[in-house]
């Protein structure tokens, strides 16, 4: 028995999550308003009654050309109250998933289920936005994927799955306000071994998101991006490895409910001299790996998405119809995944949901893996490029 004490000491670790910073307590966002409680209960719109929200972080543009002179002051913020609507829209959507993660910082611990820990995440978002058919709500599945996986995994019903405190779990997340996505993620982890690649992931995302701007190439963006993720070296279980920028994973445009609009920017270096323009809407992230730094699909499927563009398609099947109508109504052209069939009350719709993926209605997007064994983190933030700045619209105390 006497070395009791050492195996005990050896068992003790850590419940708290890192790579993020605290969070301020909740404090009224308007004068006379409300103070949201903890955990969050009181709805975002009414913490603001003015309707006006809170704004992100403003960073100035760097010059990338004269450009950014082309006008007076006067005649940019003449153009900003032009667009006013629209950022009160995803600036509401913005403090929603802040208040939802600081929530959920509070309850992943080791050992929670990975079912549990989406269902409460969704259910706060769903609360806090005041969930209303396609006006808000939801923006897409959330993300948990662990270690090797790097997105698109979350658990199908069923899943037994468990946190554990060696994982390392990309928690990307999405809330929309009148079709107004914020997509922003964070990698939690527990083990310290973790840090300097969780580290390399968030800097990445911080470089990203300072070389953005208007008239900024996204090529340069990528060589930016992987220059500073590749500068970190990491020891994970006594082996060192450099990490690695996953070089077939991008951020990418967002358009009102339209999760990927059509411009990628790249986390390595080589790609397209396409520039990013005024008014354009980002999801910067990066993903860092100690594997190959390269994905591909594997696992069980669950998150699927209605090709935005697809016409009229006829369906043969009546239960296929059936289904379509449900996604329709439910999701239209924003992604969803079997849980939140289930939770519809839909049964026994594999066969049709594989149909509408055969006719081109519906695409399914199975998991991104790197190699088995290796760590993949993730960080990611949505940003606006305003007339006179850019707003980092999910900054948070947290990343």
């Amino acid at each position: 028995g006497g070395g009791g004490g050492a195996l005990k000491e050896s068992l003790v670790w850590s419940t708290e999550m890192r790579g993020i910073k605290r969070w301020r307590p909740f404090a009224p966002l308007e004068e006379g308003a409300p103070c949201q409680t903890f955990p969050p209960s009181i709805p975002v719109a009414a913490l603001c009654p003015s309707g006006k929200f809170p704004v992100g972080q403003e960073i100035q543009y760097k010059d990338f050309n004269s450009g950014s002179q082309r006008e007076t002051a006067e005649e940019l913020r003449e153009r900003e109250r032009l667009h006013n609507m629209n950022f009160n829209e995803i600036r509401r959507a913005a403090e929603v998933h802040r208040q939802v993660r600081k929530y959920v910082q509070s309850i992943a611990k080791p050992g929670i289920l990975m079912t549990e820990l989406c269902e409460k995440l969704e259910n706060k978002n769903r609360e806090l936005v005041e969930e209303n058919g396609l006006h808000a709500g939801i923006a897409f599945p959330t993300g948990c994927s662990l270690d090797w996986v790097a997105a698109h995994w979350t658990p199908n019903s069923g899943d037994k799955t468990v946190l554990e405190y060696d994982s390392v779990c990309k928690i990307d997340f999405g809330t929309h306000v009148g079709g107004r996505i914020i997509d922003c993620a964070w990698t939690v982890h527990f083990n310290p071994q973790f840090d300097l690649l969780a580290e390399a992931a968030r800097e990445a995302t911080n470089k990203g998101i300072d070389e953005s701007g208007i008239d900024a190439r996204l090529c340069d963006i990528g060589a930016a991006v992987q220059e500073v993720m590749e500068s970190y070296e990491v020891e994970v279980n006594g082996k060192t490895y450099q990490v690695k920028s996953v070089r077939n994973l991008n951020g990418h445009s967002i358009g009102p409910y339209r999760i990927h609009a059509g411009k990628s920017v790249p986390i390595v270096k080589g790609g397209e001299a396409t520039r990013m323009e005024e008014g354009e809407m980002y999801a910067i992230e990066t993903f860092g790996s100690t594997g190959k730094g390269y994905v591909r699909e594997d696992l069980e499927c669950s998150h699927y998405m209605k090709n935005f563009d697809v016409g009229y398609i006829p369906l043969r099947l009546p239960k296929a119809k059936q289904l379509l109508n449900t996604i329709n109504k439910n999701f239209d052209t924003l992604a969803f995944c079997r849980r939140w069939l289930d939770r519809l009350g839909e049964e026994k719709y594999l066969l049709a949901l594989r149909n509408l993926c055969d006719v081109g209605i519906v695409q399914p997007y199975p998991p991104l893996c790197d190699v088995k064994g290796s760590y993949v983190a993730q960080y990611e933030h949505t940003i606006l490029l305003r007339p006179s700045c850019k707003e980092v619209l999910s900054r948070g105390d947290d990343f």
